[in-house]
């Protein structure tokens, strides 16, 4: 049966229509129907989540209701009356604005020219400038409007993405992931935003795979499987575990994170400073940092602080730094390049899963291709049969949800690309694996298996480096923590030690003080270790 709106009791005052209306939406593609008769009530000024697995049609479900997408059954009803969506810039007439995880932005404009694509022209690009400027100031979402969106890392083009929707004054705002970039202060900060959006009567759709935020903020949800509806609760009424089921069908088993004694230095970067590439990057402050044969050390810290800076540089992609100051087994590297440091154990996997991590339209079997090399024959002949071995091997057993080896990496959802890529360089039995994003948007199921294969990864030896913005995954996976700001690397802090309010403060650089209080009076060590090391 198909929701509607709630009864109206005698004597009541009429009820408003509901914002948003879906009934029996389908939509097939040849290998797979990714929304199978989905209907679903939202209500004006409601928070109503999306929750389903990787691949489970959230996302092509939110496609149709912002036009980019055509369904091929069903209807849907914007404030109680049938509409036919036919593209974005009717949605957007209607009042429905959309931040996609995947990010939609022209490369070579500023950030202020992207965002006035999509606002009436009426609107001066100056006029646009400075209304980017106070929204982000009101929001906190720290953005220059007039970079070229080239020079942003990937957490800053989503605050591009979401400054973009909130100026049109939606009235349907779907949020897709919305924070992955921000740090728990920011987050609260956020969230209060969005409650005041939704007193004033905006509907938000929600998608996120933090089942906490999601009870925490939002007041409906809908529950996606396979592409159909499994359930329908307010989950401030359900727990994580139940969500779970509702999502996936099972609790994910839980992480096994067993204390090790860390063997010797894999990684050693000492006194690193590197003046930015380009004007709109981040210097490098002599940066300490240290990880050893079976530990995980984390860094935290908000984008566009010199994460991709220091990537860069430990990958082998920015070759400036002088020898000595990145150091593998005991070899400097810092003018060698990727492939060189990858001959001595590196392997790497970025946030950007197509285009680096990736070639999107090229089949999973060849993209093994690029940190591969076991499959080409003395004569540079590609050994097809064995990548596509290699490639069906590393779908069973991770699970990867993909039309086969052959299948275009564009093709998989995010944590189904994911998984691929993280199964691509474990099976080359690293040295030192460094991962940045391992799982972002990434849903429940598969980040428990992310983050469960880097353990046995670490387990086994490896000395594993993860940069997150995601303070829970980091306190699961990391031996020690380290925060990264402004160009600056904090002391290291056991992950024993290491609280969400020290982390979201030190996110701030405000570790300086924050160590030499707990110094003075005397509750806190500190020693050089892979940086300074600071123990309780």
């Amino acid at each position: 049966m198909s929701p509607s709106a709630p009864a109206q009791a005698p004597g009541e005052p009429p009820l408003l229509p509901p914002r948003l209306q879906l009934i029996g939406i389908t939509k097939r593609y040849p290998a797979v129907v990714a929304n199978d008769a989905v209907s679903m009530v939202v209500q004006p000024g409601e928070i109503h989540a999306v929750l389903g697995e990787n691949g489970a049609g959230k996302s092509t479900l939110m496609k149709i209701i912002y036009g980019a997408v055509k369904p091929d059954a069903g209807s849907v009803h914007f404030n109680g009356r049938p509409v036919q969506v036919r593209n974005p810039q009717e949605a957007r007439q209607l009042g429905i604005a959309m931040v996609f995880q995947h990010f939609s932005l022209f490369d070579t404009l500023s950030v202020a020219e992207n965002v006035w694509l999509g606002l009436d022209k009426s609107l001066s690009l100056a006029v646009v400038t400075d209304r980017i400027s106070a929204k982000a100031a009101e929001y906190g979402l720290d953005i220059d409007p007039l970079r070229p969106v080239h020079t942003l890392s990937v957490g800053e083009m989503q605050r591009v993405e979401i400054i973009r929707a909130l100026l049109t004054d939606p009235k349907v705002l779907i949020l897709d992931e919305p924070t992955s970039v921000l740090t728990p202060q920011a987050v609260e900060k956020l969230f209060v935003v969005l409650r005041q959006i939704a007193a004033e009567g905006c509907s938000i759709l929600y998608i996120s795979h933090k089942l906490h935020e999601i009870r925490a903020l939002c007041t409906a949800c809908t529950v996606l499987r396979g592409g159909k509806v499994t359930g329908v609760c307010n989950p401030a009424e359900e727990s994580n575990a139940s969500l779970s089921r509702l999502m996936i069908g099972a609790e994910p088993a839980a992480l096994s994170h067993r204390p090790l004694q860390a063997g010797n230095p894999v990684l050693q970067v000492q006194g690193l400073g590197l003046v930015r590439g380009d004007q709109f990057g981040v210097d490098l402050l002599d940066l300490d940092l240290e990880v050893r044969e079976g530990e995980v050390v984390g860094i935290a810290g908000v984008s566009g602080n010199g994460q991709k800076e220091l990537l860069y540089a430990l990958s082998g992609e920015d070759t400036r730094a002088a020898p000595g100051m990145v150091q593998i087994a005991g070899r400097p590297v810092g003018k060698l390049g990727p492939r060189a440091r990858r001959a001595l154990g590196l392997h790497f996997i970025p946030e950007e899963r197509l285009g680096r991590g990736a070639v999107p339209g090229m089949g999973l079997a060849h993209n093994l291709l690029l940190t591969r090399s076991d499959a080409v024959g003395p004569l540079g002949w590609i050994r097809t049969g064995r990548l596509e071995a290699q490639a069906r091997s590393i779908i069973e057993r991770y699970r990867v949800k993909a039309g086969g080896p052959n299948a275009a990496a564009q093709s998989l959802s995010g944590g189904n690309l994911q998984k691929f890529l993280l199964g691509r360089e474990m099976d080359a039995k690293p040295r030192l694996l460094i991962v940045s994003q391992p799982t972002w948007g990434v849903d429940v199921g598969a980040a428990q298996q992310i983050r469960s294969a880097l353990l046995a990864l670490r387990d086994a030896g490896c000395a594993v480096l993860v940069l997150s913005e995601e303070l829970d995954e980091l306190f699961d996976l990391s031996d020690r923590l380290h925060v990264m700001a402004k160009g600056q690397l904090s002391p290291s802090v056991d992950r024993a030690d290491a609280t969400v309010e020290r982390m979201g403060e030190w996110m701030s650089g405000l570790w300086h003080a924050d160590v030499q209080a707990h110094l003075a009076h005397g509750s806190l060590s500190a020693a050089r270790q892979g940086g300074q090391h600071v123990q309780a």
